[in-house]
């Protein structure tokens, strides 16, 4: 299994819930949403353009949009291999969730 931080592996869990939505700005929104923090959007390019490396996601250009001026937007999706390491990740911490007897 590939080791991911903690903030690797909480935003290539929302580009996951994400589908087809998952650039920049909205996984920051999402963050923000759902982690109930802020974060910069600098910060989650950074931790994209680290998954990208390692092959947990890939991304491609939408098309341009009026609201962004014509501007395209990078786009973001899982991986195989990125959804192969977020169920091993799920499934490692749910056998020690499973081993504390008062949560069972």
């Amino acid at each position: 299994m590939q080791g991911l931080g903690y903030l690797e592996e909480t935003v290539l869990l929302l580009i996951m819930m994400m589908d087809e939505e998952a650039y920049g700005f909205s996984v920051s929104q999402a963050y923000e949403e759902h982690m109930g923090k802020s974060i910069s959007i600098s910060a989650i390019h950074a931790v994209m353009s680290r998954l990208e490396k390692k092959g947990l996601i890939e991304s491609f250009m939408g098309g341009a949009t009026a609201e962004r001026g014509g501007r395209r937007k990078r786009i973001f999706q899982a991986t195989a291999a990125g959804k192969a390491v977020i169920a091993e990740i799920k499934a490692s911490r749910q056998k020690l969730w499973n081993l504390i007897p008062d949560l069972r």
